[in-house]
């Protein structure tokens, strides 16, 4: 019984932790949108599903372009791997109406700010929900 309430009780929390950093990344993505203007974002809403989408294509994704590009990366001591953000960003401006990036120079550093932004907000979530 202490068990599953223990298990419940953990799920509950990694559920949290990810809706918290799902909310915390479309704030970001504001936030680079304000910061930056080759990058624009119509309303949070927006900002919330292209977080969503940039999260599922980081997921899906960005790991077979990563294998893909081994030996470029490797030659590039790894700079690479910001090429790949950066399509990311770009893809997921090319498939949502309310997020828009203007060109790829836009997306690259649209993608450093919100990575940066990534960092900080998982390190403040570790920091106040714990591993």
């Amino acid at each position: 019984m202490r068990a599953s309430r223990a298990s419940l009780r953990a799920a509950m929390l990694d559920a949290m932790k990810m809706l918290v950093r799902w909310l915390l990344l479309a704030a970001a993505l504001l936030l680079v949108a304000n910061v930056y203007p080759g990058v624009t974002v119509r309303s949070f809403g927006s900002a919330m599903v292209a977080a969503l989408v940039i999260g599922l294509f980081n997921t899906l994704l960005r790991p077979v372009l990563v294998l893909l590009t081994l030996p470029v990366t490797v030659l590039t001591l790894g700079l690479f791997l910001f090429v790949i953000n950066a399509l990311m960003f770009y893809f997921a401006a090319a498939v949502l109406s309310g997020f828009q990036v203007n060109g790829f120079g836009a997306a690259l550093i649209g993608s450093l700010i919100y990575s940066a932004c990534g960092i900080v907000i998982d390190v403040a979530i570790e920091h106040l929900f714990g591993r």
